[in-house]
């Protein structure tokens, strides 16, 4: 569900505000179909950016009252990102805003999975940094997991929050996919601002390229459409024995989900609002 990328360089950005709503993540799901270039969320709410005034506009006319557009200065953005964002703790994982992260270190583990970890995101990037429902469910899901000498497939990176969280929780290796550049790029950011993560790729690709390198452990933070296309080449990705985790789902779309993946073993759900991520299981005697 992460949406990354570089913002163009224009004088304003055209962006909308909403603030003071029930349910902020059905509302970031209707912002989604049209095509958010960035995001960052306060304590009330959220200010979502988009390329051009006209998706931007259309994006107001679908929220109606609840969206209020707005024009952001080009030299201001980075810095209310960075301000505005506050860190947030899924289970033993932190993940922080570069402006905060040298206060977030104080006591942490650095060799120890088992210990606090802090990830170090840039928050300019769009929704994947550790704030969206989708995203803390992935990131708890993989805490249940024993990863220790896993390799992991991170499906749809996006700012591969992900794939870097999986390596500081103690796997082996993580690949993450994405077939946005953009996407790519964020990534391959967030990365260098964590020297001490090994083992981590970000690969630029489509989903229906070539079959998906197996993994231990499938991650894919999609959409529950996008997931029962993807059916057969992410439970071919999973090794024997191995885990696939989903995200992305609304609740709504989960009866489908299941049946697409009924060849493997329902191991955990969990719900967040709107959104319900599914862990399943691939046993040697699984056929698929």
């Amino acid at each position: 569900m992460a949406r990354c990328g570089q913002l163009p360089a224009l004088k304003k950005w055209p962006a909308l505000d909403v603030r003071r709503v029930e349910d902020p993540d059905l509302v970031l799901a209707i912002v989604d179909d049209f095509s958010p270039i960035g995001a960052q969320e306060y304590q009330d709410g959220f200010r979502v950016f988009f390329a051009t005034p006209r998706a931007r506009d259309a994006a107001v006319i679908a929220l109606g009252r609840k969206a209020t557009p707005v024009e952001i200065d080009d030299e201001d953005w980075a810095v209310r990102s960075q301000s505005d964002l506050l860190p947030t703790t899924i289970g033993c994982v932190t993940i922080v805003p570069s402006a905060d992260f040298a206060a977030s270190r104080s006591g942490e583990s650095t060799t120890d999975s088992s210990g606090p970890i802090s990830i170090l995101i840039q928050p300019s990037m769009g929704f994947g940094t550790g704030h969206h429902a989708t995203t803390r469910l992935c990131l708890l899901a993989l805490q249940t997991i024993d990863l220790r000498r896993a390799s992991v497939l991170d499906v749809g990176t996006g700012s591969g929050i992900l794939a870097i969280a999986a390596t500081r929780l103690g796997a082996a290796s993580a690949l993450g996919l994405d077939a946005d550049g953009d996407a790519i790029q964020s990534a391959d950011e967030n990365l260098r601002l964590n020297p001490g993560v090994k083992n981590v790729r970000f690969v630029l690709r489509e989903l229906s390229d070539a079959p998906l390198p197996i993994s231990d452990v499938v991650i894919a933070n999609l959409t529950g459409s996008m997931l029962i296309r993807a059916a057969g080449a992410l439970q071919a990705a999973v090794a024997r024995p191995g885990v696939l985790i989903l995200s992305g789902i609304l609740d709504g779309e989960e009866a489908d989900v299941r049946r697409a993946f009924d060849a493997m073993e329902l191991q955990r759900r969990d719900q967040d609002g709107e959104w319900v991520c599914l862990e399943f299981n691939r046993k040697v005697s699984c056929l698929v």
